[in-house]
């Protein structure tokens, strides 16, 4: 690449999602969500989060579809809605269990992890139960690669600014 020009950083994909789910409960929201809230009430209790901040959190997220907003009603009461992940929403889990190794590894209490992700897979006899772990691969098939492997290059999308 010309070294007189780097990429444009005004359409990373980082900065997008980073603006759709990098304020901390948005994300919090989410992994209550995969765990399986679906009601305002059971993410305030699971989450201790003011009802103002949580409405206007569950609101953002269903305008950026990662979770969708289904009517209910229980019997003698107004209608409510239930939240449920969308496929967008459901694609953020490898990014939730990457968050989750890090902070264990940087800042668990010295017993370790509060949680552990474990391999289950629904209507199977028995399940593994192995804790699961994300790793780096390319695409021609290169498994486990080290941070130091991998860069960044320009994409279909990049944009180009002089460099001062």
């Amino acid at each position: 690449m010309d070294p007189d020009r780097r990429i444009d950083t005004a359409n990373c994909s980082v900065a997008r999602a980073l603006s759709l789910v990098g304020e901390r409960w948005s994300l919090l929201i989410v992994r209550e969500a995969i765990d399986g809230a679906t009601r305002f009430n059971d993410f305030r209790d699971r989450l201790g989060i003011a009802s103002n901040l949580l409405s206007a959190r569950l609101d953002s997220l269903v305008e950026a579809g990662v979770l969708q907003r289904i009517p209910y009603q229980e019997p003698g009461s107004r209608q409510r809605y239930e939240y449920r992940l969308t496929e967008r929403g459901l694609d953020l889990r490898p990014t939730l269990v990457a968050l989750l190794e890090w902070g264990d590894k940087y800042l668990a209490d010295p017993q370790g992890p509060s949680v552990v992700i474990r391999h289950h897979t629904p209507g199977a006899d028995h399940d593994c139960e192995a804790p699961v772990r994300l790793f780096l691969e390319c695409a021609a098939g290169h498994a486990h690669l080290p941070p130091s492997a991998i860069h960044r290059t320009p994409g279909p999308g990049a944009q180009f600014v002089k460099s001062s």
